[in-house]
């Protein structure tokens, strides 16, 4: 399948305080960066980036004075800014009030046409930290012209089952939305390589700048190469021209021309148990240590 390249925007950049997140102030902006970097078709923000807060605030509170119905007033200010710039937005996730009345970590993507074309609940909180709900579904969403994309937030990489769910379910570039401030961003930059690497799709981790994260932003390609990476000071626009038609060729062609990793399950091999889960991801197993 012929695919256009897809040109991306990672905004490391400083998350708004909550109380004074403006939307127009935050369309400014995202007007700026489209004025510096024309011609991106994806802009994408890091996590909770109109949902910051001051070190000293609680955190608990902030989360509930931020978070909002996905179809709220902040909603329907990005899905129209969306629309009025014709791009492909991620603005970050946001603090979601669930009809259930918990509150999500979850990322929302809006199409150039200006709609609300998927929402990622982040699955794994970073536990005893963040206190959101955790969500329990894989997202990916087709990019007409230009592939699918996945998303996941944060913690989510470091659970390999998470982005290997969103290759399975095709997705060519997984866009991982951080908020890491502390020294274990030097695992995460490798994790976003193995995870391109072991899945054969291309990542792009996105963190935030100081003081809410240490920068180093990485697009990574599906055979594993690092095509950018941001440094570790204030806010930096890491640009990238993607055809994710690439990670379907190395699928089928494997890494190197020789790792095929989707190859070895042929039609007629017995299906192979996974006694970690029992098929799948149960709290009350998760915990089992290997051979207990």
């Amino acid at each position: 399948m012929t695919t256009t390249p897809l040109p991306i925007g990672l905004v490391q950049t400083a998350a708004r305080h909550h109380a004074a997140a403006d939307p127009d102030a935050f369309a400014a902006d995202v007007r700026r960066v489209l004025g510096d970097h024309p011609g991106l078709r994806l802009l994408a923000y890091p996590e909770l980036h109109l949902c910051g807060h001051e070190p000293d605030e609680d955190p608990v509170a902030v989360m509930n004075a931020a978070a909002e119905p996905l179809d709220g007033p902040r909603g329907a200010r990005l899905a129209a800014l969306a629309r009025e710039l014709g791009i492909w937005l991620v603005p970050g996730s946001v603090y979601e009030r669930g009809a259930d009345g918990l509150v999500y970590n979850t990322a929302p993507v809006y199409s150039p046409e200006g709609a609300r074309v998927a929402e990622y609940r982040k699955i794994f909180p970073w536990r005893p930290y963040e206190t959101t709900a955790s969500g329990g579904t894989f997202v990916v969403l087709d990019l007409p012209g230009h592939g699918r994309l996945g998303l996941t937030i944060c913690y989510d990489a470091w659970f390999p089952e998470t982005t290997r769910h969103l290759a399975w379910q095709g997705a060519d570039l997984v866009l991982n939305l951080v908020r890491t401030p502390t020294v274990d961003r030097a695992q995460e930059v490798v994790l976003a390589r193995a995870n391109a690497i072991v899945n054969q799709v291309f990542m792009a981790s996105l963190n935030a700048a100081l003081p809410d994260g240490v920068g180093r932003s990485v697009v990574v390609g599906p055979e594993g190469d690092l095509r950018a990476e941001a440094g570790p000071g204030p806010e930096e626009v890491v640009t990238d021209v993607l055809d994710l038609g690439e990670a379907r060729r190395v699928r089928t062609r494997g890494t190197a021309g020789l790792a095929r990793v989707w190859d070895p399950f042929e039609e007629g091999r017995a299906p192979l148990e996974l006694p970690l889960y029992g098929g799948r991801i149960d709290p009350g197993r998760w915990r089992r240590g290997a051979g207990g």
